[in-house]
């Protein structure tokens, strides 16, 4: 399905992609799909900046593959904003990426080092999702 028509579907959709790098939003999509990963968070300041909007508890939102081909659909089901530092370990668990907190913890402070600095009293927008819909099912594990 294309952009616009899933704008047409979704017309509050806003588009994004998980990660930095095509093979980063690779690994997150899939965990998606299998079910794993379940939340997400990005610097306060990025969504401040303008860089990025902001989630909307009830949105439903677009997931970009890294060529800009869509992937997901999913909705907000949560939206907190919260220091790195107090970040707990149900909600990194449910970033599917790591086994514990100091592996959500490692890994995430090596990516906002990458991605504009890292302080660990940084605040974080910390969002729940759902799926709505794999717009690639053949790919689901």
């Amino acid at each position: 399905m294309s952009i616009d028509a899933l704008k047409a579907k979704y017309p509050d959709a806003e588009t994004f992609k998980f990660g930095d790098s095509a093979d980063l939003c690779a690994q997150l999509i899939a965990l998606v799909r299998a079910g794993k990963k379940t939340a997400t968070c990005g610097d306060l300041h990025s969504f401040e900046d303008g860089d990025e909007v902001l989630p909307v508890v009830g949105r439903r939102d677009i997931a970009l593959n890294w060529d800009g081909t869509p992937a997901l659909v999913i909705e907000t089901v949560a939206v907190t904003v919260q220091r790195f530092c107090d970040v707990g370990e149900d909600f990194a668990l449910a970033e599917g990426e790591n086994d514990d907190l100091a592996g959500w913890q490692r890994d995430h402070q090596m990516f906002f080092e990458r991605n504009g600095g890292f302080d660990p009293e940084m605040e974080l927008v910390c969002e729940r999702f759902k799926v709505v819909e794999d717009l690639q099912p053949e790919l689901k594990p």
